[in-house]
């Protein structure tokens, strides 16, 4: 049997779970996967908040209101009618939440393929990526889960720091980053702090506070409610996790101009008011993570970008033994749970949902 999990576009609380009794067929041309496992995390509310801008919902189409929210996943070729494409092979990327996926593949090459199917044709080529498991030099299969839940958002956190590094920091010394406790916040912390020469300041609620002090990659760690105690005449770049228009608007209104960028990148606060217009200092502006590692690959090559990621990525990865536990689970019931936490803010930050809609 199969199973596909799916969501209201206007109300991601409401779910369904469409089941049949046999698994698709690919034609020609076409690859079928397994679906293995995949990661939940607070950036799957980002994808479907951003859906309609930024092409999310057309990866993997639905019915008329309905979507499949992209995880980041490893998925096995069960049959494949492209030459090129073995049965057996294991792929890192995109799928939905389900036990199956079909793609059009095409531009196969040693190290992957892709999905050149119409619907997703001019999406980014990076979302649309199927990594071989054999071939992909940031592979250990010790590691899976890890890279599950962290890889997509490192990557994120990666191109984030390095355009602000592109841009001389926008004139600031400062980084604010929101929703600090969140991995994507966290990602992007460590590479600041590795990079150097900015302090970086985390803003989170009060019950996190702790957790993130522990982290030991901000500076300086804040309280929402105390964003006004910072100094106001301090330029700063300001990094957006939340998508929280309150906190938005007391950031912007208490640092006026000294708000040399600002930088919006994910919606873990998605149920908040929507910032106001006109703001004082840079307006906010949503970041394309496509267009930095465009411009990189461009300019490093696809092999000199690779070897700075890689290199960022292992630092990263080896500090996050300390805090990172991993928490699997299986069936459709479990993905529909913890997919309710994370649409809820109620998921913990230390831990990371590895999930899979095959029972165990």
């Amino acid at each position: 049997m199969r199973s596909d999990f799916l969501v209201q576009r206007a109300d991601w609380r409401q779910c369904r779970v469409d089941t049949a009794a046999e698994p698709p067929e690919p034609g020609p041309g076409q690859v079928l996967f397994r679906v293995d496992r995949f990661a939940l995390t607070a950036n799957n509310v980002s994808y479907a908040l951003t859906g309609d801008m930024l092409g999310y919902w057309r990866f993997f189409p639905a019915d008329d209101g309905w979507g499949r929210v992209p995880v980041m996943g490893f998925g096995d070729v069960l049959a494949s009618r492209r030459d090129g494409v073995r049965p057996g092979e294991r792929v890192f990327g995109f799928f939905p939440m389900a036990t199956h996926l079909v793609i059009d593949a095409g531009d196969v090459q040693p190290a992957q393929f892709a999905d050149v199917a119409p619907h997703r044709a001019d999406t980014a080529l990076v979302y649309r990526q199927y990594l071989r498991a054999a071939a992909d030099p940031l592979y250990d299969p010790a590691r899976e889960d890890q890279i599950l839940l962290l890889r997509g958002l490192f990557l994120t956190s990666f191109l984030v720091d390095d355009f602000i590094a592109d841009q001389d920091g926008f004139g600031a010394r400062t980084v604010v980053v929101s929703s600090a406790s969140s991995k994507t916040a966290i990602a992007l912390a460590c590479q600041l702090a590795r990079r150097g020469g900015v302090e970086v300041i985390g803003l989170t609620s009060p019950r996190n506070v702790a957790f993130v002090e522990r982290l030991g990659c901000y500076d300086r760690v804040v309280p929402y409610a105390e964003i006004t105690t910072l100094p106001a005449e301090t330029p700063i770049v300001f990094v957006d996790h939340s998508g929280d228009g309150e906190v938005v608007n007391t950031l912007h209104r208490h640092f006026g101009d000294n708000v040399k960028h600002s930088c919006v990148v994910g919606a873990t606060h998605w149920q908040g008011r929507r910032p106001a217009r006109d703001l004082p200092g840079a307006p906010p502006t949503f970041f394309f993570a496509p267009s930095q590692f465009e411009k990189r690959t461009a300019e490093w090559g696809a092999a000199g970008l690779q070897q700075r990621m890689g290199d960022a990525w292992r630092a990263f990865l080896a500090s996050t033994d300390a805090w990172l536990e991993v928490v699997r689970d299986h069936g459709p019931a479990a993905v529909e749970r913890v997919w309710g936490e994370v649409v809820e803010g109620r998921a913990q930050p230390h831990q990371g949902h590895v999930l899979s809609m095959w029972e165990a």
